[in-house]
C-alpha cells in the first residue's frame, strides 16, 4: 500500500521532512497539541473537521477552520492545533502524488498533454471533498482494503475544486504545459503574500521578487489571468474585509480604521462608501434591522 497511517495523539509531534520515495502520507490528529512538519516541495492536503487548524510558513501564519480546506506546495509548512481541534491531511512528494493524478486528464494543446496538477488553494471544501477524505481515513488503517480508487477519486474531487485555476492556467504565459504551470504557482504565491498580510501596506517590489517577476511584468501578468492587478486584488480584500468587521462586530470605526491600515478614520468612511453605497453606521443599522426581522 502506497499510504502510510499516522494517528496523532495529545501534544504528538510528527516530521516528515526526512521521508522521500513515492509514499503518500495520511495523518490524522484529534487532540490538542498535534503537530505535523512537512518539507518543501511536497504537496499536502488538509481539511479540519472541527475547530480551527494553525498553519505556519516560512513568510506568515494563518488558520484554516473546520469546513474548509486547503492545498500547499510551496516552502517547509507546519500544521497545528493550539486548541481542541479534529483534522486530517494527506501529504507526499509530487511523484506520490502524480500516480494518481494522471488519471485525471489535464489540457492537451500542441501534443503537450499529462495529468492534471493541484496548485496551492484554499476555500470551502465541498460534501463530496469531505465524505472522500473521511471514507479514506477510515479505510486506510485496514490493510487488506484496496484504497487506490479512493485515492484516484480523491483526486478527482480537489482538481473539480480548483476548477476555476485550472481554467486560469490555460491564460498563463508559456509554450509548453509545465511552463504555464509555473507561471501560475508564481502569481498564487503572490496571492498568499497579499491575503496573509492584509494589514500591511502593499509593498509591490516585494511581491514581485517573489514571483522573479519585475513589477512591471507582475502587473501585466497577474492582470492577464486574474482580471485584476495586484493593488486590486489587496483592495478587494480589505473591502471584504472592512464589510465583515463593520456588520459582524461592534468594533469602533476607529479601531476597524487602524485594523485595515488607512491613513485617517475619514479615508476609511469615504472608501466603505465608495465600495458599498453607505456608511459604516448605515450599514450596522441595517444589519441589526435584518437580524431583527429574522
Amino acid at each position: 500500500m502506497n499510504l502510510r497511517y499516522h494517528p496523532l495523539r495529545f501534544a504528538e509531534n510528527l516530521d516528515l521532512s526526512a521521508r522521500g520515495g513515492d509514499e503518500l502520507h495520511l495523518i490524522r490528529a484529534s487532540a490538542r497539541g498535534a503537530q505535523v512538519e512537512l518539507p518543501a516541495q511536497w504537496i499536502s492536503f488538509c481539511l479540519p473537521l472541527s475547530g480551527r487548524l494553525r498553519c505556519e510558513a516560512q513568510d506568515s501564519a494563518w488558520e484554516i477552520e473546520a469546513g474548509h480546506a486547503q492545498v500547499w506546495r510551496e516552502g517547509p509548512l507546519r500544521c497545528s492545533a493550539r486548541q481542541p481541534c479534529g483534522w486530517l491531511a494527506v501529504a507526499g512528494s509530487h511523484a506520490a502524488w502524480a500516480r494518481y493524478l494522471r488519471h485525471q486528464h489535464g489540457e492537451e494543446v500542441g501534443g503537450d498533454a499529462g495529468g492534471a496538477d493541484l496548485f496551492p488553494w484554499e476555500g470551502p471544501a465541498g460534501r463530496d471533498l469531505r465524505r472522500l477524505t473521511v471514507r479514506l481515513a477510515r479505510r486506510t488503517r485496514d490493510v487488506e482494503i484496496d484504497i487506490e480508487p479512493l485515492l484516484e477519486a480523491l483526486c478527482a474531487a480537489l482538481v473539480d475544486q480548483q476548477r476555476d485555476l485550472h481554467q486560469r492556467l490555460q491564460r498563463c504565459s508559456g509554450r509548453t504545459l509545465r511552463r504555464r504551470q509555473q507561471t501560475l504557482l508564481r502569481l498564487l504565491r503572490v496571492q498568499h503574500l497579499i491575503r496573509r498580510h492584509p494589514d500591511a501596506r502593499l509593498d509591490l517590489a516585494r511581491l514581485a521578487r517573489s514571483a522573479s517577476y519585475s513589477p512591471c511584468h507582475l502587473i501585466r501578468i497577474y492582470r492577464d489571468v486574474f482580471d485584476e492587478t495586484p493593488t486590486e486584488y489587496a483592495a478587494r480584500l480589505r473591502s471584504d474585509r472592512a464589510w465583515r468587521m463593520v456588520r459582524e462586530t461592534r468594533m469602533p470605526v476607529c479601531e476597524i480604521t487602524e485594523a485595515l491600515g488607512f491613513e485617517s478614520q475619514s479615508a476609511f468612511c469615504r472608501a466603505f462608501k465608495h465600495s458599498f453605497g453607505l456608511t459604516a453606521t448605515e450599514a450596522r443599522r441595517l444589519e441589526c434591522a435584518q437580524s431583527q426581522a429574522a
